[in-house]
C-alpha cells in the first residue's frame, strides 16, 4: 500500500501542476475576451480567431479541470445525505463509484473521442468561420480531460483504499487544507487582478 501511495503523491502533484497553470487559462481569456470587446466597439473590427481562442481557453478549463476538482474535493455531492454517514461509509461509496462509474466514463469517452481527434488531425479540419482556428487541438482536449480523470479517479481509489485498510487519513474529510485555502486565495487573488484590468 505504501507503494501505492507514492504513485498518489506523483499524480497528485501532476493533477495540481495543471490546475494552478488552468489559473492563468483563466486570466488570458479573460484578458482576450476584454480586448476583443474593446477593439469592436471602438475600431468596429473583430476577429473570429480571437473569439475562438476564448472557447478553446475554456475547453481547457474544464477538460483538464475535472482532475484537479476531483483532487480538492470541490465536484457535486450530496452533502447533506452523505454528512449522516461515517467516514468508511463515505469512502466505501466513493470506491464503488469510482470503479462502476467513473473508469467506465472515462474510457468510454477516450475510445469514442479519440477518433473524431485524428480523423481532424488526419484531414487538417479548420473551422468553418472565416478566419477560423484549425479544430484538432480542441478535439484533443477530450480524451485527455478524460485521460487526466481517470488517473486522478486510480489515485483517489488508492486513498479510499487505504483509509479503509487504516493505511492512510481520510481524504474526503470535510476538514479544509491549509493548501486547499491557499488555492483558493490565489484564485481569488487573480480574479480582483482582473477585475481591476478590466475596469
Amino acid at each position: 500500500m505504501q507503494g501505492l501511495l507514492k504513485l498518489t503523491r506523483l499524480v497528485d502533484g501532476l493533477t495540481t501542476f495543471i490546475g494552478r497553470g488552468l489559473i492563468w487559462l483563466i486570466l488570458a481569456s479573460v484578458l482576450i475576451s476584454a480586448g476583443n470587446a474593446i477593439v469592436r466597439k471602438i475600431f468596429d473590427m473583430g476577429s473570429n480567431a480571437l473569439l475562438e481562442i476564448q472557447w478553446y481557453l475554456y475547453a481547457m478549463v474544464f477538460m483538464l479541470g475535472s482532475g484537479f476538482a476531483f483532487l480538492k474535493n470541490a465536484h457535486v455531492r450530496i452533502d447533506f445525505i452523505s454528512n449522516h454517514f461515517s467516514a468508511r461509509t463515505r469512502n466505501l461509496i466513493d470506491i464503488f463509484g469510482i470503479i462502476l462509474f467513473l473508469f467506465p466514463l472515462c474510457y468510454m469517452i477516450i475510445t469514442l473521442s479519440w477518433p473524431t481527434f485524428h480523423n481532424a488531425w488526419v484531414s487538417g479540419e479548420m473551422s468553418q468561420n472565416a478566419g477560423g482556428l484549425i479544430r484538432w487541438p480542441v478535439y484533443l482536449l477530450i480524451p485527455v480531460g478524460f485521460f487526466v480523470l481517470f488517473l486522478q479517479g486510480l489515485s483517489e481509489l488508492i486513498k479510499r483504499a487505504a483509509f479503509i485498510t487504516g493505511s492512510g487519513p481520510d481524504s474526503i474529510s470535510h476538514v479544509e487544507s491549509p493548501e486547499h485555502d491557499t488555492i483558493n486565495l490565489e484564485i481569488n487573488e487573480h480574479a480582483a487582478h482582473v477585475d481591476e484590468e478590466i475596469r
